[in-house]
C-alpha cells in the first residue's frame, strides 16, 4: 500500500513516511544536543542545518511555496518522535510549524517576502493576543513591545507578534466595542531578544526570551487582524483539507504531542534504567522488581491510550473533510478532549517512572530527570490545561461551549 496522502486520505502507517522515519534515524544524533542546548538556550547551527536538511521547518507550508503541505498526523509524530530525544527541539519545531500555518494569512506580497527566499525559514514568536502597541502611518505601523514565549528566537528568520492600533491614544475597538488585535513578522534582525528573561526549570532549550521593538516601522503587507482568541484558522485560502482543517485539529494536539514525546523518552530511559541499577537493600536488579513491572506496563498503557484517542479523533475530521461534510461541534470538542487527555495520560505515566528511577531520577544530569523537568513546563500550557475539560463537557451537553470552542 503506498503510504503517503494524495491530499484526500491520510496515510495508513504514519510510522512509514519519510519525515518520520527521518525524525526517527535522527534520535541518536539528536541526544549528542541536549545538554547544550539546555546550557547555551539555543540551538547550535549543526543541529538547524539539521533540522531543516530534513524538511522539519518547512512541513506545514504549501507545496506552492517550495513546503512539504504534511498532513496533521504525520506532522505531529514528527514533532512526538523529536520530543522522545530532546523536548525542546520537539517544541520549536511544533512552534515553527504552527507559526508558519499563521503567516498563510497575510497577503500574497508578504508570503513572498517571507517564503520567497527558499526552505530555509524559520519562525518564532507567540500567536497569542496582546503585547504591543502600534500607530498607523503611511505604508504601516510604527509598533512598540514586549512580547514572552519566542520560542526559538535564537535560530528564526522572522518573529510573529500582536500588537493593538491607537487611535489618539486609545486601542482601536470594534463596532460592538471590543478589543481589535493585528499580528505583524518582524525580520529577525529588527528586533531585540532579553537576556535572561527565559529562567525556567524545564524546556530550558527552547531559548523562549523575551523580545522587544521600539518604534519600528512595520509595513503594512506584514500585517494582518489577530483573528481568534487565541487562534482560528485564517489560511483556509489555500487548498487541500490540510488547510481546511479546523484549529482543534493542530492547537492543543500540538504540545500534547510534545507531552507524550517527553514521556516516551522518560519511560525509555527507565527501561533502559533496569538493565543496569540495583534497588538498594533488595535482591536483583531493578527489573526483576514486579512494582517496577508494573509501573512500565501502566506507563505504557496510559501514553498509548492517549495517543491513539488523540489521533482518531483528528482522523475523525480529515475524514468528514474529504467526503465533502461539515465538521461538528461534537468533533472538535472531543479533539479538544483528546489533546488534554493524552497530556494528562503523559504526564501520569512519567510519574509512574519517575518513582521508581530511585535517586536517580533526581539527579540534574539524569534523562528521567530532565523528562520530568520538562513535562511539567509543557504541561502547564494552555492549550492542554484541564479547563478544557468542562468546555468540552458543556458542548456535549448540547450547551453553549463559549468562544474559545470555534
Amino acid at each position: 500500500m503506498d503510504t503517503i496522502s494524495d491530499g484526500t486520505g491520510l496515510p495508513y502507517d504514519i510510522e512509514a513516511q519519510p519525515l518520520v522515519r527521518a525524525a526517527i534515524d535522527m534520535k541518536p544524533k539528536l541526544r549528542k544536543f541536549a545538554g547544550e542546548i539546555e546550557r547555551e538556550q539555543r540551538f547550535p547551527p549543526e543541529l538547524k542545518g539539521m533540522l531543516t536538511e530534513a524538511g522539519f521547518y518547512r512541513m506545514t507550508i504549501p507545496r506552492a511555496l517550495g513546503g512539504l503541505e504534511t498532513d496533521t498526523l504525520t506532522f505531529l509524530r514528527v514533532v512526538e518522535t523529536l520530543a522522545e530525544s530532546v523536548g525542546s527541539i520537539g517544541w520549536n519545531c511544533v512552534n515553527n510549524g504552527v507559526i508558519q500555518l499563521v503567516t498563510l494569512g497575510l497577503s500574497d506580497d508578504g508570503i513572498q517576502e517571507i517564503y520567497g527566499g527558499g526552505k530555509g525559514t524559520v519562525i518564532a514568536g507567540t500567536a497569542v493576543q496582546g503585547g504591543g502597541t502600534a500607530v498607523q502611518v503611511d505604508g504601516g505601523y510604527q509598533v512598540t513591545g514586549r512580547w514572552s514565549f519566542g520560542s526559538g528566537c535564537q535560530e528564526a528568520s522572522w518573529m510573529l507578534s500582536s500588537f493593538q492600533i491607537l487611535d489618539d491614544g486609545k486601542p482601536r475597538v470594534g463596532p460592538a466595542g471590543e478589543a481589535l488585535f493585528w499580528r505583524g513578522l518582524f525580520r529577525r534582525d529588527e528586533i531585540e531578544v532579553v537576556p535572561g528573561s527565559w529562567n525556567v526549570t524545564g524546556m530550558r532549550g527552547t531559548g523562549s526570551f523575551d523580545w522587544t521593538v521600539k518604534d519600528l516601522f512595520l509595513p503594512e503587507h506584514r500585517t494582518m487582524v489577530h483573528a481568534g482568541a487565541p487562534l482560528e484558522n485564517q489560511w483556509a485560502r489555500w487548498p487541500g483539507i490540510v488547510y481546511a482543517l479546523p484549529i482543534q485539529c493542530w492547537i492543543g494536539p500540538h504540545h500534547s504531542s510534545i507531552l507524550t514525546g517527553i514521556s516516551r523518552g522518560g519511560v525509555d530511559a527507565l527501561i533502559d534504567l533496569t538493565t543496569e541499577k540495583y534497588l538498594r537493600g533488595r535482591p536483583g536488579m531493578l527489573r526483576d522488581n514486579q512494582q517496577v513491572q508494573d509501573a512500565i506496563g501502566r506507563a505504557d498503557s496510559l501514553l498509548n491510550a492517549g495517543r491513539v484517542y488523540r489521533s482518531q479523533t483528528i482522523r475523525e475530521m480529515w475524514d468528514t473533510l474529504a467526503a465533502g461534510k461539515e465538521i461538528t461541534l461534537t468533533q472538535r470538542a472531543r479533539c479538544r478532549l483528546a489533546s488534554s487527555n493524552a497530556a494528562d495520560g503523559a504526564r501520569a505515566a512519567l510519574d509512574h517512572v519517575y518513582r521508581w528511577g530511585g535517586s536517580t531520577s533526581f539527579k540534574a544530569e539524569s534523562r528521567l530527570a530532565e523528562a520530568w523537568r520538562d513535562a511539567q513546563v509543557v504541561g502547564q500550557t494552555q492549550t492542554v490545561g484541564p479547563e478544557w475539560y468542562p468546555i468540552a463537557g458543556r458542548a456535549l451537553m448540547g450547551m453553549d461551549p463559549g468562544s474559545r470552542l470555534r
